[in-house]
Formats: C-alpha cells, sequence, structure tokens
C-alpha cells in the first residue's frame, strides 16, 4: 500500500445527490496470528473482511447484515480511517482514502463519522454530555464558533429529542436510547456527509430502538445524509434500507435492493437468514419456512477453499470446493455469490 500523501491543495468536491458517494473496491483486512513472547512470529493471519465491493450514494442507506463474527463492524472501522485496509481500496468523492494525508484526511474524517453500538461505552464518563458533543469541534474548530457553542450543542441534544438544559448531566444519568441519542448528536456535530451505524439498536429496547430509527430516517430527511446501516437483525435493516447487502465470513455473497432480497433472496445463507426472522402477524406464522443450518461457522483463520458456505450449505456440489463463486446476477435480478442461485421467498409478507 503506498504512502499517504499531504493532498491539502487538492480539497475534496461536492457529490451531487444520487451519484456515488463512497465506492469500495476489493477491501481486504487481515490481522496477523502470531506465535512465541519475546521473539514473535506470525504463524497465519485473520481473514476478518476478505473482498468486499460495496458503493453508497449520495441520500441512500446501504444496509450490512450478517451474523457476528463476520465482518461487519471492521469494515465500520475500515470506513472511518480507525483501521488500515490491508488491501483494495476506499473511494470517497473519487479520492482513494488511503492516499489522503494532511489537510485531506482530516476533512475526510470530518464528513464520515460513526455512531458505535454501545451507547455507554462510547461514551466518555468523565465528559458532560456538552463537552462530548462538542468535543469534536476543538479539532475543526471552523465549524463552531467558540463564542455560540453553548447554543450549537443545546440545539443538537433538542434535535436528537433530549432536554437541551442537560447539557451538564454526564452520561450514567441518562437511559440506554438517550445515550445512543448523545452519540447520533455528537456525530451530527461536524456536519458530516455520511454516518456509520454500527449496530445503533442491538443494545436497545425494541420500543426504543423504532424510536432511534426513526430519529435517524429524519435526520437524513433533513440533512440529506447518507448511511451504512450495520446490524444482524434484518427486519430493523428492511425497515431503514434502500439496498442490502449480505455478509458472510469476511465477504459480501447477495447485494440487491430492501424488495429484491426480502422477497426473493437467491443465496442459500440469506434465505437460512430471513427464516430465523420473527412473523409478527399470526396468520402467517405457519407458512413461514424454517431453514437449519447444520455445522459451525468455519474459522476466518482457515476458511474453507471455493465458495466459504459450502460447508453449512445444502446445494454443494464439486464446484464449490473449487472455484469461488463470482457475485454477479445470475437470473434472479440481483446479484448473488453462488454457482447454484435460485430465487425463493422465504417469509410469506408483502414488503412495504
Amino acid at each position: 500500500m503506498s504512502e499517504p500523501t499531504d493532498d491539502a491543495a487538492a480539497p475534496l468536491q461536492p457529490v451531487a445527490p444520487g451519484e456515488v458517494l463512497l465506492e469500495v473496491n476489493d477491501l481486504k483486512k487481515h490481522f496477523p496470528l502470531t506465535q512465541g513472547i519475546v521473539f514473535k512470529r506470525t504463524v497465519g493471519h485473520v481473514r476478518a473482511v476478505d473482498g468486499v465491493n460495496l458503493t453508497l450514494r449520495r441520500g441512500e442507506t446501504l444496509g450490512l447484515v450478517g451474523e457476528s463474527g463476520c465482518g461487519k463492524s471492521t469494515v465500520s472501522k475500515l470506513l472511518v480511517a480507525l483501521e488500515k485496509p490491508t488491501s483494495g481500496e476506499i473511494v470517497y468523492k473519487g479520492r482513494d482514502v488511503a492516499k489522503m494525508g494532511g489537510r485531506a484526511l482530516k476533512q475526510y474524517r470530518r464528513e464520515v463519522q460513526i455512531i458505535f453500538q454501545d451507547p455507554y461505552a462510547s461514551l466518555n464518563p468523565r465528559m458532560t454530555v456538552g463537552d462530548i458533543v462538542a468535543e469534536g469541534w476543538s479539532v475543526h474548530a471552523d465549524i463552531a464558533p467558540r463564542k455560540g457553542r453553548l447554543q450549537r450543542t443545546q440545539e443538537l441534544m433538542e434535535r436528537v429529542g433530549l432536554n437541551p438544559d442537560f447539557v451538564n448531566r454526564y452520561p450514567h444519568q441518562f437511559s440506554g436510547g438517550q445515550r445512543q441519542r448523545i452519540g447520533i448528536a455528537r456525530a451530527l456535530a461536524l456536519q458530516p456527509e455520511i454516518i456509520v451505524c454500527d449496530e445503533p439498536v442491538s443494545a436497545l429496547d425494541v420500543s426504543v430502538q423504532a424510536q432511534v430509527v426513526n430519529l435517524l430516517e429524519d435526520l437524513q430527511d433533513d440533512f440529506g445524509l447518507s448511511y451504512l446501516f450495520i446490524a444482524h437483525d434484518l427486519s430493523v435493516v428492511r425497515h431503514i434500507s434502500d439496498r442490502v447487502a449480505v455478509m458472510y465470513l469476511g465477504s459480501v455473497v447477495e447485494e440487491g435492493t430492501d424488495t429484491e432480497v426480502y422477497t426473493s433472496a437467491s443465496h442459500p445463507y440469506t434465505q437460512a437468514l430471513l427464516s430465523s426472522v420473527p412473523v409478527h402477524e399470526p396468520q402467517l406464522r405457519g407458512l413461514k419456512e424454517r431453514i437449519l443450518l447444520q455445522g459451525d461457522v468455519p474459522s476466518p483463520a482457515n476458511p474453507p477453499s471455493g465458495c466459504r458456505f459450502r460447508t453449512r450449505c445444502w446445494k454443494a456440489q464439486d464446484i464449490c470446493a473449487t472455484e469461488a463463486p463470482a457475485l454477479v446476477d445470475r437470473g434472479q435480478g440481483h446479484a448473488s455469490a453462488c454457482h447454484f442461485a435460485e430465487a425463493r421467498t422465504v417469509i410469506p409478507v408483502d414488503v412495504d
């Protein structure tokens, strides 16, 4: 990977609504496995992210789903430059993030913010809520003049549904849903283009989940935000996403619009995931198809050859062990990484 250069002389250019804002090309992140205490040697690698391709347009929400350990959170850290990729590209407004340096990288980190999964661990317990929300302005002082920061902080708190008079309170004095709203306000403070939502509602009650998701949708309409919404709860992703990408063991195995993925899933893993989604309508519960996967998830340090899902797939044949399927449309109307992709309706409900 080439060394970052100072791109201050070439500022990031604006992108029109509907155009590609962020593009991920063959993104990989491999963590080394070492042995020894004094003399450490690398004995292998954990392939947390292994060849992910994604696009995010301005004003849209891309849902990224998959079971725990498939690499979703690692993707989020790579996108906000908390981790450096092993290989591949993250192209933002036509510029490779790995080659950014100086002011360009600082600007990128301002425009791509993150909402973390744990609404308590992500907030400094020694700082007041007002200081947490306004902390980014100490680095990007041009966004909010020092004299009016208290008022701006209170406006942000009110916008996310918190009492603006609570700026001097500490995180432990708020509920889980309120803490997540504080995290949202902190992300909004820097006026970002993209917000990476790393399972922002998984630690919340169902009723609070709906409130936070509705808040995110309102903020998207008001500010023209783009979301990468990461979750393992397929019902939440279906509600908020325009497009959905399904990950398994470090790679994307299916991608399409929310309607395409939920009504005509074509990859066996996506079909199994959908079969685990609870059906709320009593009259439809007996009609849902239940798919039980056999075996355990393989280790990302030693993934299977060919198709990574073949060790748990009921469709697996010899070609699956020798040739990795490409993520292409095989006649189902959307891309699927399966040699034997076949559209299948798993949940008998209408998509809104």
